[in-house]
């Protein structure tokens, strides 16, 4: 069972409410040049076709920065600078449109240069994530703690939060990630205990997407079922789009997202003469996006089933399902059989029967 939602300050980034009650939104990042604006575009694009609400770019140069402006003007989500160690690429993030930024304070150089990162900032609300990996702890608290502990990562994130909040600030949002499930979850849970501001949830170096996806949803379900977390991000060694879904789905499993495409699907064996993944694949792909433009829409429940042995009894649980035969499906609807079809015809015959449900 999920829990309530943990109450945190409410913080604005761009279209997105974060906190404070805010639907969870999924981010990734772009693995583009961000200095190659027609493909990083294109990218975001992308991703944001299939759900995605906040997109983060790495800017590691001026030229990057310069590309910011231009790119903010051919899309619609809101953008996040990445920014390390050079004060100055934060503010001509800022200049250049973007809708928040994540930079560490204690990494930009002194006071003076804080100072000025926040005095654009706020000039537009805009938040400050504040973003602490295992990988990059102080040596300090390395030393401190001996090594990345769930208790040395909280004691960095709020020594950076410290920095900003004595420029009376606090448009933040914190992420505490470790690169496995036990440290990443026992940090976000130490974290929400001595702080109300946001939490960006993800598993950082997660890996491949198997591995990946995983270790992410390990971590991150335990913490959305606490109520812990108002942003996540699935970081995985593979296009952003796999982040995305994967980060989507999982929201749904725990009621956070809307639902998508209620597709089940059998998962073959020998028996099996139809290409069951295929067809259920794309059904499920036009159905998503069917739903992307209509919210509202009546979301019957599809099954795409592979043989006689289950396929019959599974349709006729469904509202509308495909059970194999030799190259061919056979169709029922609402349970009872009502054609048999070829097998390129059966992702159309579907998709267009969910469009048309209780309109007959």
């Amino acid at each position: 069972m999920t829990t309530a939602r943990r109450p945190t300050r409410a913080i604005q980034l761009g279209s997105q409410p974060i906190g404070n009650g805010a639907p969870v939104s999924v981010q990734t990042m772009t693995k583009t040049d961000t200095r190659d604006v027609a493909a990083t575009v294109a990218q975001i694009r992308a991703v944001a076709e299939l759900g995605c609400g906040i997109v983060r770019l790495a800017v590691p140069d001026a030229a990057a920065a310069a590309a910011l402006a231009e790119i903010r003007r051919q899309v619609c989500l809101p953008l996040v600078a990445d920014i390390h160690f050079d004060h100055r690429l934060a503010l001509a993030a800022v200049e250049a449109g973007v809708d928040g930024l994540r930079i560490n304070p204690g990494n930009i150089g002194g006071a003076e240069h804080v100072r000025a990162v926040v005095a654009a900032a706020r000039s537009r609300k805009l938040p400050i994530r504040i973003g602490v990996n295992a990988g990059s702890l102080e040596k300090d608290l390395l030393a401190r703690y001996g090594s990345a502990t769930p208790e040395a990562l909280v004691a960095s994130a709020l020594r950076h939060v410290a920095l900003l909040e004595a420029e009376d600030y606090r448009e933040i949002k914190i992420s505490v990630k470790a690169s496995d499930a036990p440290r990443t979850i026992a940090a976000y849970r130490l974290l929400a205990e001595q702080t109300d501001y946001p939490l960006h949830l993800g598993v950082t170096e997660a890996g491949t997407f198997l591995a990946g996806t995983i270790r992410s949803c390990a971590a991150m379900g335990a913490l959305l079922a606490e109520g812990i977390g108002d942003t996540i991000r699935v970081s995985l060694t593979a296009d952003p789009r796999e982040e995305v879904r994967v980060g989507v789905e999982l929201l749904r499993a725990f009621g956070l997202r809307a639902p998508g495409a209620a597709v089940t699907s059998c998962p073959t064996c020998g028996r099996t003469q139809v290409d069951v993944a295929g067809v259920a694949q794309e059904i499920e792909r036009q159905l998503e996006a069917h739903y992307r433009a209509n919210p509202g829409a009546p979301r019957p429940h599809v099954a795409v089933m592979g043989c006689a042995v289950n396929g019959p009894g599974e349709a006729r649980e469904a509202d509308i399902a495909l059970a194999g035969g030799r190259e061919a499906f056979v169709l029922y609807e609402r349970g009872l059989r009502v054609a048999t079809i070829p097998q390129a015809e059966a992702v159309q015959q579907v998709v267009e029967r969910v469009k048309n449900w209780g309109r007959t």
